[in-house]
């Protein structure tokens, strides 16, 4: 089995950056959502409300910049905030972050067509992985939801188009992976405890409930039934359907596209 994709998302919820390798931190990718949105009350804000915010797309300039692309054209480079006060937000676990200048957050909201403002993660250390999600003491992550990493399988989603049959043609990139193999048979990620990525290990804290992000295409960004509807036949407990593992580094590296996988 080989590593066939990485994927960064410099912005939650922002069309991600495919990479050709990625550094290995605690936390997570290097450069991985270590930006979001939220709103004037500090609420966080995700495409699974916006749908527009799929439309943008973040790509890591540098370990102080990145840049913010409009598919309709335009782009606004950003830096992160030096010396601005921490606004609160209400992501989890996490109180506060440092607010992007203004006329980046008004240019993200002029496409958006609703305020919004742009926040940066400056310490990751602060966000413990829950319990609930398989964290354990000293598991930190991003402003990802519930995991540093997700993990995804091309066998797995070979096997989900199978099921789809005359349906829309899937793209992975309505999962939002960071990483994506080929290799393995069909979801058989959901019974690893540990793997072994190139040179580094993680451990497999649970399956990935998916959510409504998953139906909108990412080139139309229309909105659709699938793969949700195929995956509530095939693959539901719990009252949720579930596609992909979400892992938490062992260990700190490099990943490159070739990269080997030994689940261990």
């Amino acid at each position: 089995m080989r590593i066939t994709e990485l994927r960064v998302y410099p912005v939650k919820s922002f069309a991600g950056d495919p990479v050709e390798e990625a550094v290995v931190e605690p936390w997570g990718l290097q450069g991985d959502r270590r930006w979001g949105l939220v709103d004037d009350a500090g609420e966080k804000v995700t495409a699974r409300a916006v749908r527009a915010m799929l439309g943008l797309r973040a790509e890591q300039v540098d370990e102080e910049t990145v840049r913010i692309h409009d598919r309709h054209g335009g782009s606004i480079l950003v830096d992160t905030p030096l010396g601005l006060p921490p606004v609160p937000v209400s992501h989890s676990r996490q109180g506060f972050a440092a607010p992007a200048d203004a006329d980046v957050s008004r240019w993200i909201s002029e496409r958006l067509g609703r305020p919004v403002r742009l926040v940066w993660q400056e310490d990751p250390t602060v966000r413990r992985v829950s319990g609930a999600h398989g964290g354990l003491e000293g598991d930190v992550l991003s402003l990802a939801d519930a995991g540093p990493l997700l993990l995804t399988s091309e066998t797995s989603l070979a096997r989900l188009q199978e099921w789809v049959g005359t349906g829309p043609e899937l793209d992975m990139v309505r999962f939002r992976p960071n990483v994506v193999i080929d290799g393995a048979e069909a979801f058989a990620e959901d019974t690893w405890r540990t793997v072994r990525l190139g040179e580094v290990d993680f451990r497999v804290t649970e399956v990935c409930d998916r959510c409504v992000m998953t139906t909108v295409d990412p080139v139309t960004l229309e909105g659709g039934p699938e793969p949700v509807a195929t995956l509530a036949r095939h693959r539901r407990w719990e009252g949720k359907t579930w596609f992909g593992v979400r892992l938490v580094p062992l260990g700190e590296g490099v990943l490159r596209t070739g990269d080997g996988v030994m689940p261990q």
